[in-house]
């Protein structure tokens, strides 16, 4: 034993030294050749920064500069006395160039006119020999740019004139370019700014501003300033460049790129510093390493042993999860595959079980995860205690579990077994002194019969987990071929549909809604419609779910959103109603999207309803509520659709004041002479009346429900018999036809046609 140990001591000696000698003396002579390296870069580096600063210095300098400028050429007045075709000479030396001067120090200034040609010229010590030709040309530039956004800015109203709406960055409060140029050999800051009206105003046509450029000489204060933000040593103005050791230079260029002076400072240079102290510590440090290389020798056995439990401990981390115990879903996966290259025995099956634990999120949102993390521990001991003998259970991720449970004789008696699963996880979870009530969805899948492939098993059971979710919870299902037909027409149906969106090949259909007396269309609700191009018609029966489902609502709910309001500006006076799904609700930027979509149609928010139905509150009433009551203090209309639909409407009537209350269709179906359908509908009328709720009925389709609305005086109706849902261009034809009937309204192409599926979206 001994000698063993001996010779494989030599052997590490001859296998590890020997090599580390080696690598420590290449790494001794590399840290020296680094550090001089580092130095250099460190030194350079240093510059750039201290060059940055300059830059930096330079650029808040003659930001401030346009803001000293600001008072003067945004400004109504001004605006007008020098777009004149004589401006006031005298008031523009008053109020404007002689003004800057006596305030912020701008001892020259230039005025040109719309048409780019010198209008003014000042200077305090009232000479004109310092402004050339050279130097309007050396400013052309910058004015230039000056005039291009002020043109840029002029933005284009559906009504064909141009209003004036700038884009301001942050640092600016006016359309302006700063630079620097020379007079006479003598660097100045200037700054360009576009005289510019106070309020945003309305022109036919976009003519170029005229612009003021104010200069004032880099020297004195103005270089002081540069000097104290920069915080250099030796800060300097030199008229041309120096070429003195250790001394930085920032180069001023002009706007036409002309060298007009250079700034020059004393450059600190860390890296070389730092190589002068630290030089000495580098022997040390390579007797040190060659220390440390001793001691790594010595314990190498020991660590050897460590990092063998250790990669132990990180195998089996890697195949379970940590919070239950479980193996994980590549463990699962490995286990699931063993079992099926094993086979099965006579008339024996083996079924893969997925199971989601329902309403999970909300133990999480109302209890918090530590309360979640313990049912999840408690969920997965059940299971494992429940299941039989050499079946599985694994956690494959968040409130997901999978089972393999072997050796199945028949349906019947894995039926037994998932009834067993489901009352064992349906007793009581304690946390703390809180009793929660768990329940399972459960999808199956048997091989062979549904496949042998561990892959094409879980995708199967996964779809049949789906059917039990969508058939109410709680329950399970067993995976049959028309489940996956149907998942695979979901799926085609949500890709057709994402690139209908993508091409923009969905359209909107509007049904219009009259007023009491049904002289009047007040208002349109936009619904969706889908044509395919080989002119299949998708119902919304059909895709709002899928898009619901697949998260494709949003960009559906904002596409609707956006077009109806864009074509809100062909029908004057009519109010536009969209439906917002409750998905729409939870995106945190939902307000800031509809404002958005507001401000670039140029449409009043109050010519904008919003429809929501009570399914919109739930689990997150504050933000929702929070939501609504901001669209709401915009000027944005807030419809409650379906009213009556559900059993706790009168409890959101009290806390969210709607603008209108919409009564679910089912009331006036229900209705033919039905005194009690018909006592409710009146209730419900004069119940949103009290509330200062504009009411609307939608589903009218006879003459009689039509005039028992109008009877107890109805604000508006909505319905087959006053039109069916129209496009664009019908809409437009009908609108002119019925406001225009002078026998008031009905009469024309009012006909009942029957309710068309989804025609609520």
């Amino acid at each position: 034993m001994n000698y063993s140990v001996k010779n494989s001591g030599g052997q590490i000696a001859s296998a590890i030294i020997v090599p580390m000698v080696v690598i420590v003396l290449i790494s001794v002579i590399g840290i020296f050749g680094v550090m001089h390296w580092s130095a250099r870069l460190s030194d350079r580096n240093a510059e750039q920064s201290q060059h940055t600063l300059i830059a930096g210095a330079m650029q808040l300098s003659q930001n401030y500069l346009v803001k000293q400028q600001t008072g003067v050429v945004i400004w109504e007045e001004a605006y007008h006395v020098v777009n004149q075709p004589d401006p006031d000479a005298s008031w523009i030396y008053n109020n404007m160039t002689h003004w800057l001067y006596q305030n912020h120090g701008f001892s020259k200034s230039i005025l040109f006119n719309r048409a780019f040609a010198v209008q003014n010229v000042y200077a305090h010590d009232l000479t004109k020999m310092w402004m050339t030709p050279d130097l309007i040309e050396d400013l052309r530039p910058a004015i230039a740019k000056v005039r291009a956004r002020y043109i840029v800015s002029m933005k284009k109203t559906p009504s064909g004139l141009y209003r004036f709406a700038p884009e301001y960055s942050e640092t600016r409060r006016s359309i302006a370019e700063t630079g620097v140029t020379s007079i006479n050999g003598r660097p100045h800051l200037f700054t360009a700014s576009a005289v510019v009206p106070q309020i945003l105003s309305i022109s036919k046509t976009r003519r170029p501003p005229a612009t003021l450029v104010s200069l004032v000489p880099l020297d004195g204060e103005k270089l002081d300033d540069i000097a104290e933000m920069s915080r250099l040593d030796g800060f300097a103005l030199a008229g041309s460049q120096t070429g003195r050791n250790g001394a930085g230079r920032y180069l001023l260029h002009s706007p036409r790129g002309r060298n007009v002076g250079v700034l020059g400072w004393n450059t600190n240079l860390p890296g070389s510093q730092m190589l002068d102290r630290i030089t000495p510590f580098l022997a040390l440090a390579a007797f040190m390493i060659a220390a440390v290389v001793i001691a790594v020798i010595v314990f190498t056995r020991l660590m050897t042993k460590r990092l063998a439990r250790s990669e132990a401990m990180a195998v089996h981390a890697a195949r379970h999860d940590a919070l239950s115990g479980l193996p994980n879903r590549s463990r699962f996966h490995a286990l699931l595959k063993g079992i099926l290259e094993k086979g099965f025995g006579k008339n024996t099956k083996a079924a893969v079980v997925y199971i989601d634990l329902d309403h999970f999120k909300d133990i999480n949102d109302t209890l918090g995860h530590s309360a979640g993390d313990q049912v999840i521990v408690a969920v997965a001991q059940r299971l494992k205690r429940v299941i039989p003998d050499a079946s599985i259970v694994s956690r494959i991720s968040g409130d997901e579990f999978a089972m393999v449970i072997r050796n199945c004789e028949d349906d019947e008696w894995l039926e037994y077994i998932l009834d067993q699963v489901q009352d064992e996880i349906g007793r009581p979870v304690m946390i703390g002194s809180r009793e929660l009530f768990v329940s399972l969805s459960m999808g199956v899948a048997v091989a062979p019969r549904d496949g042998n492939d561990p892959d094409e098993l879980l995708r199967k059971a996964d779809i049949a987990l789906y059917d039990a979710k969508a058939n109410g919870r709680n329950r399970r299902s067993f995976f049959e071929a028309n489940m996956e037909h149907q998942v695979q027409s979901r799926d085609r149906l949500s890709r057709d549909l994402r690139l209908a969106l993508k091409n923009d090949e969905l359209d909107l259909a509007y049904q219009p809604q009259s007023d009491t007396g049904g002289r009047r269309i007040v208002s349109v609700e936009a619904l969706a419609r889908w044509t395919k191009a080989d002119g299949t018609i998708v119902s919304p029966a059909q895709f709002i779910p899928v898009a619901e489902e697949t998260g494709l609502i949003n960009e559906l709910g904002i596409w609707v959103l956006n077009k109806a309001c864009a074509k809100a500006h062909d029908w004057p006076g009519v109010i536009v109603a969209v439906n917002v799904s409750p998905n729409q609700f939870k995106h945190p930027r939902f307000v800031e999207k509809v404002m958005a979509i507001l401000a670039a149609n140029n449409l009043p928010p109050q010519r904008l309803e919003i429809e929501v139905t009570e399914s919109v509150f739930a689990g997150r009433n504050d933000s929702v509520l929070k939501a609504l009551r901001r669209l709401k203090n915009l000027g944005v209309k807030v419809a409650l659709d379906d009213f009556g639909s559900g059993y706790s409407s009168l409890s959101y009537l009290r806390r969210f004041p709607f603008d209108t209350l919409k009564i679910d269709r089912d009331f006036l179906s229900g209705m033919n002479g039905n005194p009690e359908a018909e006592a409710i509908l009146v209730s419900i009328i004069q119940l949103g009346k009290a509330l200062g709720m504009t009411i609307v009925a939608e589903g009218i389709e006879t003459l009689e429900q039509l005039r028992f609305l109008q009877a107890h005086d109805c604000h508006r109706m909505q319905g087959f018999y006053i039109s069916r849902p129209r496009s664009e261009s019908d809409l437009a034809t009908f609108l002119a036809d019925f406001n225009g009937d002078s026998t008031g309204g009905f009469g024309t192409d009012l006909s009942y046609q029957p309710r068309e599926a989804g025609a609520n979206f």
